[in-house]
């Protein structure tokens, strides 16, 4: 992985590979929890977005977490209680970014195949 400044664009900011950290680290415990519901899951898309402060240190002040949930027979009530176990018990990188004082939105689609 290559890191940059965003004037440069070689790479990616260090900011962005926290909110990279963050979709992969939801994205895995959102997999794991409905594989061990049982649930027929074929691919987890996660999108992140975010606000940050004006002044330095420039936090996140806002992240949008969107989930894309394809598979057979989904259970929607299983796929929210996957995002909010994620959300509230497992994924180090959300709460934390959430203790820090910035507001986390989700959503979620669910694709029957």
């Amino acid at each position: 992985v290559v890191l940059d400044s965003p004037d440069n664009g070689m790479g990616i900011s260090p900011m962005e590979m926290l909110l990279l950290g963050l979709g992969g680290c939801t994205s895995f415990d959102v997999v794991s929890i409905l594989k061990k519901a049982r649930q027929k899951i074929e691919d987890c898309r996660v999108e992140v977005d975010a606000d940050r402060a004006e002044e330095p240190p420039r936090v996140f002040t806002s992240i949008r977490i969107h989930y894309t949930v394809s598979g057979y027979e989904l259970n929607e009530n299983q796929v929210h209680r996957a995002i909010e176990l994620s959300r509230t018990k497992f994924c180090g990188a959300s709460i934390m970014m959430e203790k820090s004082g910035a507001e986390m939105k989700h959503s979620v689609e669910i694709i029957q195949l």
